[in-house]
């Protein structure tokens, strides 16, 4: 929405956005900023002997993550869970904006092209998960599959971890929830229709833009927006609640498409709709005001002052409530855009998991095949 739009319900447009493609072909982040904990500092410097040659192409790196535990607990009022599992750290799907990027300097790793290409996986998760479900002291609850980083990344359909994690979890009769913007999570369709079933899953599927350019640059290994609607019609179809989560919404780059993407999505098969404000937490606001330079520098000014109408002035504000949709004017018009669409389109909440089925692992009623 621009400085001239009617500060009421505009009807969706399209929004014109110029591209510089400097950036690193096939990564979000434009550059490798140190992480706040680093006490030297790197700068490029041009000593005379740069050559004209084109530069490797960045590979992405795989390290064990050898966390003693799988399951991460928070007590946010500003998520629907209160545990996750998380197979990988980093996500090689490199969406500029991930308010997850700031974790990758706990691993003396930059948040920028490092979080997208030097990635963590835990081989032993499925082993760590049923050893922590086994624990007398565990109390069953809906658990969220890749809470932080995407557990449908593209190294999942070599690694397998988040399969064998569903498979366990379908075992034990254990509710969860899953938020991704990968179709690769149709290959679990098996799983997911079973424990529907029983009302122990649900599905959100995250969609940014439907514009392919910009979201090519956005989230460059991500899948493209009409095959991400493709995966909710699957899911859908399967009999599986699948939902849309709309995240995040950007200012002037994507929030005229809201009513769009709810829509399409809606058509697509979702019965439940979730939006998120943009969040840039930590570095993770640096990179992205670097990205808008490159990519729709004619826009970057009226983005940035846009996000700190919602921020109270800056950047970015931590406090629960206020994280997740922001605050003032601008903020409560696409709260409202939102719910009046959500309304319009017939969406409902999704009912509550059950989690009255649970047995832990091991137990004589419980067969696990896991592989």
């Amino acid at each position: 929405m621009s400085d001239q739009d009617d500060p009421g319900f505009p009807e969706p447009r399209a929004v014109p956005v110029q591209f510089n493609s400097t950036a690193p072909r096939g990564r979000g982040a434009g550059s490798n900023p140190p992480n706040r904990y680093d006490t030297l500092i790197r700068e490029a410097f041009d000593d005379g002997w740069t050559s004209n040659e084109a530069t490797p192409g960045l590979e992405t790196t795989l390290a064990v993550d050898k966390s003693r535990r799988v399951i991460s607990y928070n007590d946010s009022p500003d998520v629907p869970f209160d545990r996750s599992v998380n197979p990988y750290r980093g996500c090689e799907h490199g969406c500029v904006y991930c308010y997850a990027r700031p974790g990758h300097a706990w691993m003396g790793h930059s948040p920028g092209l490092d979080f997208e290409s030097r990635l963590y996986y835990k081989p032993d998760a499925v082993d760590c998960l049923q050893r922590e479900l086994t624990a007398s002291t565990y109390r069953c609850a809906p658990m969220a599959v890749g809470g932080v980083t995407d557990a449908y990344q593209p190294v999942e359909r070599k690694l397998e971890l988040t399969r064998g994690i569903l498979q366990l979890l379908d075992a034990c009769r254990h509710p969860l929830a899953v938020v991704t913007k990968s179709a690769l999570i149709e290959r679990d369709l098996d799983l997911l229709k079973a424990m529907s079933a029983r009302c122990q899953v649900r599905v959100f599927v995250s969609l940014t833009t439907l514009d392919r350019k910009l979201a090519r640059r956005l989230e460059p290994r991500a899948a493209a927006p009409h095959r991400r609607l493709q995966t909710i019609q699957t899911l859908s179809r399967s009999g599986v609640p699948v939902g849309v989560l709309i995240a995040p919404v950007i200012p002037v780059l994507t929030d005229a498409e809201l009513e769009s993407l709810m829509t399409a999505a809606r058509d697509a098969g979702a019965t439940d709709a979730r939006y998120i404000l943009l969040r840039l937490p930590g570095e993770v606001a640096g990179l992205f005001s670097q990205w808008l330079e490159t990519h729709a520098p004619l826009q970057a000014d009226r983005v940035l002052n846009r996000i700190r109408d919602t921020r109270g002035g800056k950047l970015y504000r931590a406090e629960f409530t206020n994280r997740m949709s922001g605050s003032g004017p601008y903020a409560e018009i696409v709260a409202q855009r939102f719910s009046l669409a959500w309304k319009r389109l017939g969406f409902k909440a999704f009912e509550a998991l059950d989690c009255s089925g649970f047995v832990k692992p091991g137990a004589k009623t419980v067969q696990l095949q896991l592989f």
